[in-house]
């Protein structure tokens, strides 16, 4: 009889847990597709990502800047927050897997029915020393319980393994953070220099168009030029001087911009205004792609949150098998306080194991199971897609550092020309040989192709940024 009771358990354990194999099919999931060898612009063995960035920018003043900013922005300090709570969840998940036990103690009064059978073996039993127990038993109870789930599906260990991967991807989330910080301040810092001369251009030609209407006003009094032509002039005067009341409202606006990342009140950002003076490397050195994989933080935290997913799936499997639980508890009980510590007789122990599986409530599992599945799914994609990114900015970055070379040396050679006809301009129009509308144009265009030469060169600078950024430099 006792062997083919333990037939029967061993038989219906093994159908709860076939059943629940059954529930628990992966979905196929895509291939990881492998990294090009190079950039096709070119590689190198070393990688400029591995360079600090205190070391890959030159201007003190934006390295105090970057300094102040990792130190107070307060993104970087809810990032570290957000490490700090995963970093809690990991101990959680990591207690889950210890017996819990606790020390307590009670006091009751218990009082049964004279007509229940409680009651009527209690009216004629002796207690202590003859004395028949009271109608109102006091009960009291010190000691210990403890409760324990013993991890044999390994549901407890992977929910502890999520927990560290996720711990691990907030830490690479704070990284990747700090690379854009600082991206964001070395950007910001350049459009502010930018700025900074174009309004030195631009008050320049203020000076240059106030001498061309006094000129041209003295023509007018020599009846050489007439008041159109005064008009004309000065229009053009009134058109530049406003360029740069909303070039300097534009040089406020990126000050606080640049103030707000520093965690600070608006104040004037020290700088200097020698953009051109900024060295930009010859080369970029970039490594070779599969060196994203190791550099990057958003690729290393995707692939985190994979690794977190996949063992959310395994601890949503596990849930379909049995448990085992063990409980327990030891202490002292007796209906009298100076009799509680007696022993052995107020000595009490329990000790119960069981083994459970889900039977009625499988839908609910089942629909945890299937959430989990697809959220792998979907990080796994999530990862294929942050590895294409960063590939795709890197090529970019690549591509847009070559052409605006060229572009720079070509707008070099435009500025000269144009200023040089300023000059040809206004020496031909005091000789009657040009006209002033001649003259207009050509400072307008020596204007403008003085102001592209420095959008060019602010182009250049934080080209030179963001391929930092997109190798993963910043954050180490």
């Amino acid at each position: 009889m006792k062997n083919s009771r333990v037939i029967n358990f061993t038989v219906g354990l093994a159908m709860l847990v076939i059943a629940g194999c059954k529930s628990t099919k992966i979905i196929p999931q895509a291939e990881n597709k492998p990294l090009p060898s190079s950039y096709s612009i070119g590689s190198d063995s070393t990688n400029a990502a591995a360079i600090s960035w205190k070391e890959y920018f030159s201007d003190q003043n934006l390295i105090n800047l970057i300094d102040t900013a990792l130190a107070n922005n307060f993104d970087a300090l809810i990032a570290l927050q957000r490490i700090q709570a995963a970093n809690a969840n990991v101990l959680f998940n990591k207690g889950a897997l210890l017996p819990r036990t606790e020390v307590g103690a009670r006091a009751a009064v218990w009082r049964f029915g004279l007509y229940t059978q409680e009651g009527a073996g209690n009216s004629t039993t002796p207690i202590y020393q003859g004395e028949i127990v009271p109608t109102n038993l006091p009960d009291y109870l010190v000691g210990f319980q403890s409760s324990w789930e013993a991890d044999i599906t390994g549901k407890l260990r992977n929910r502890k393994k999520a927990a560290i991967a996720r711990y691990l991807a907030t830490v690479e989330g704070k990284n990747w953070f700090i690379t854009n910080l600082v991206a964001d301040v070395a950007t910001t810092y350049y459009q502010l220099q930018a700025l900074d001369n174009e309004l030195e251009i631009i008050k320049e030609n203020i000076l240059l168009q106030e001498n061309a209407v006094s000129v041209v006003t003295t023509q007018k009094q020599a009846n050489a030029a007439n008041e159109l032509a005064v008009e004309q002039f000065t229009a053009q005067l009134l058109n530049t001087k406003s360029l740069a009341v909303e070039i300097a409202q534009q040089i406020l606006v990126a000050e606080n911009r640049l103030n707000f990342l520093l965690a600070r009140l608006p104040q004037r950002i020290n700088r200097e205004r020698t953009l051109f003076a900024q060295p930009i490397p010859a080369q970029i050195q970039t490594g070779v792609p599969s060196d994203l994989l190791r550099n990057r933080p958003d690729i290393k935290q995707a692939e985190l949150e994979l690794m977190a997913a996949k063992a959310d799936v395994k601890a949503a499997r596990a849930a379909f098998y049995p448990s085992l639980n063990i409980n327990g508890s030891i202490g002292f009980q007796a209906f009298k306080p100076d009799l509680l510590f007696t022993t052995p007789q107020s000595f009490v122990f329990t000790l119960v194991g069981g083994l459970s599986a889900p039977l009625i409530n499988r839908s609910a599992i089942k629909a945890n199971f299937k959430g989990a599945t697809a959220y792998q799914a979907e990080l796994l994609y999530q990862y294929h897609k942050s590895i294409l990114n960063g590939y795709v900015e890197v090529y970019n970055e690549l591509n847009n550092i070559n052409n605006l070379q060229k572009i720079y040396l070509l707008r070099n050679e435009e500025v000269n020309v144009l200023s040089q006809s300023i000059e040809t301009s206004s020496e031909l129009f005091r000789t009657g040989r040009a006209t002033y509308l001649e003259v207009l144009l050509s400072q307008q265009n020596a204007l403008n192709a003085r102001l592209d030469f420095i959008d060019v060169r602010k182009r250049q600078l934080i080209s030179n940024v963001n391929i930092y950024k997109a190798l993963g430099g910043g954050w180490n």
